[in-house]
């Protein structure tokens, strides 16, 4: 029971390496007139270096992809949160409305990295656009991980994620605002817990900052 006990406690523990911030000096003069912004997809990579038997690249691809459909919707439920409190300058597009409008345009999950900045936003009708990747490192002999994480969404504890989230113009699709945050995860880490830390750091130095808020 007690190995039980320390097993399901291991499940919530998230470390985090300090973050690396870039701001362009024009951000604040260029979102003067910035009102709606649309948050893409993010791009997975799930590193490994042997798929466990039954486990196919396919069914891998299925997943990152997932992933990235996920991750979009966990960071855009937490700026509704956000938003709900007056803390931002703009408002975020329903990600619904975004993948709905990208898939109509024929911009599939896979197309989304070979697509300009300025053209989605064009596209979308949208200033600006936040996107994000993240690089799941999964340093194992057997791939066994790879086999549980496919099937409960969980990674076990030698899990190390790099991530980036960033923010583009939509009039140049210039780099506004990155964010790069390297986290560590235990036993059972989840796409919920990995996206929950990105977005409580990320949103300490996050711009469009509501000052009246």
């Amino acid at each position: 029971m007690k190995k039980l006990l320390l097993f399901v406690m291991l499940c919530v523990v998230l470390t985090s390496c300090g973050p690396q911030i870039y701001q362009a000096a024009s951000f604040k003069e260029e979102s003067k007139n910035h009102k709606v912004v649309a948050i893409m997809p993010f791009e997975v990579l799930i590193e490994a270096r042997k798929l466990p038997k039954g486990i196919t690249h396919e069914m891998l691809e299925e997943q990152q992809r997932d992933y990235g459909y996920g991750m979009q919707s966990d960071v855009y439920g937490y700026f509704l949160r956000q938003m709900s409190k007056n803390r931002y300058t703009v408002t975020f597009q329903d990600v619904h409305k975004t993948n709905a409008i990208l898939e109509d345009a024929g911009i599939t999950y896979e197309e989304l990295r070979k697509a300009s900045k300025e053209e989605i936003c064009e596209i979308l009708g949208v200033d600006a656009v936040v996107s994000g990747n993240a690089t799941m490192a999964k340093p194992m002999s057997d791939g066994a991980a790879i086999a549980v994480g496919l099937l409960v969404g969980a990674w076990g504890p030698t899990n190390s994620v790099n991530t980036t989230i960033t923010i583009h113009e939509g009039a140049k699709g210039d780099l506004m605002w990155k964010y790069d945050y390297v986290a560590s995860g235990s036993v059972g880490s989840s796409r919920q817990s990995l996206s929950n830390a990105l977005m409580r750091n990320s949103s300490k130095k996050f711009p469009y900052k509501n000052q009246k808020s």
